[in-house]
């Protein structure tokens, strides 16, 4: 089946939007749209598509749409595409507040329409075959370090890159958070640029979440501490590491007593694998893996520690 498909902001990640698209099977990419309209000419050109400048000309020519517009813009473009009948998945953060993210998604639910929200770690190779193993966390250290982008300066590095782990958490510990404690420091911007969360969940996991964008690598990894076991996870590497006490051990007198698994993982980028779930949920009509719901509810802790953030 093919969807007839937009992408509404062609920037840094809007244009690997459009690349994907335009190759997927179930997509026929219509159409990308960018106020820039050098930008959008570019991006049509180089995916064989046509370009517009305003996101408004798209309604009634497209079934299905990515919005990747900057975040401040989100609810005001993703409200108009979802009135208008079309299934929308709206780039991380979902949105800039609770409110904003219940219409959305009262919106999506009254028109019976996909709406997705594009944390795409979760469709990371390394997560998904990490989930498997994950078996009552009790303590999880994350560390999401990276270079500033101005491009991102309108919000900070909470709702730009902690977010995603966020979202990563409450898909791992299942749970919700009952206390927080958070510090920040704004450094290169006016809103914080680094940023610690200690996070307790109501089954007594504890998780401790740095984020800074003021490294001059990139840095994404999270470990997860359970009984029977240490999970490692790179994200940019997609590499996954699971250590646990050889079978029938019940001491341990050298390093030879643990079993470490090396899963082989497939090579496709995660971004592929958010718009194959987006376009099997709209061919089929089921509800996301990352839903608005799950988009909310990132927000709303984000949202939370800032403001009860010590600077």
């Amino acid at each position: 089946m093919s969807i007839r498909t937009a992408v509404v902001g062609v920037g840094s990640l809007g244009q690997h939007h459009a690349r994907i698209l335009s190759q997927h099977p179930n997509s026929k990419l219509e159409f990308v749209v960018d106020a820039d309209g050098k930008k959008a000419e570019k991006i049509a050109k180089a995916n064989k598509t046509s370009c517009l400048i305003d996101f408004n000309d798209i309604i009634g020519k497209i079934d299905a749409v990515v919005v990747a517009v900057p975040t401040s813009l989100h609810y005001q473009v993703a409200k108009l595409i979802l009135q208008n009948g079309v299934h929308c998945l709206v780039e991380k953060p979902f949105t800039l507040n609770v409110q904003e993210a219940e219409e959305l998604i009262e919106i999506a639910s009254a028109k019976n329409l996909v709406l997705q929200v594009g944390h795409v770690e979760r469709f990371n190779p390394a997560v998904i075959a990490a989930a498997p193993f994950i078996n009552n966390p009790k303590f999880i250290e994350v560390n999401r370090l990276g270079p500033y982008d101005p491009r991102t300066n309108q919000i900070g590095v909470v709702l730009d890159l902690m977010i995603h782990d966020l979202d990563i958490l409450f898909y791992l510990v299942k749970d919700k958070v009952v206390s927080f404690e958070a510090h920040g420091a704004k450094i290169l911007s006016d809103t914080e640029d680094i940023a610690k969360v200690r996070l307790k969940y109501a089954n007594g996991c504890v998780a401790d979440v740095s984020a800074s964008r003021v490294t001059l690598e990139k840095y994404r990894k999270i470990r997860i501490f359970q009984p029977d076991s240490y999970v490692s996870i790179d994200y940019a590497e997609k590499n996954l590491k699971v250590y646990s006490k050889k079978t029938g051990k019940e001491k341990m007198t050298s390093l030879f007593d643990i079993d470490i698994k090396k899963p082989k993982l497939p090579s496709n980028e995660p971004l592929f694998y958010e718009i194959d779930n987006f376009l099997t949920n709209v061919i089929d009509g089921k509800k996301p893996m990352v839903a608005g719901e799950q988009g909310r509810d990132a927000v709303e802790l984000a949202v939370n520690i800032l403001k009860n953030m010590v600077f």
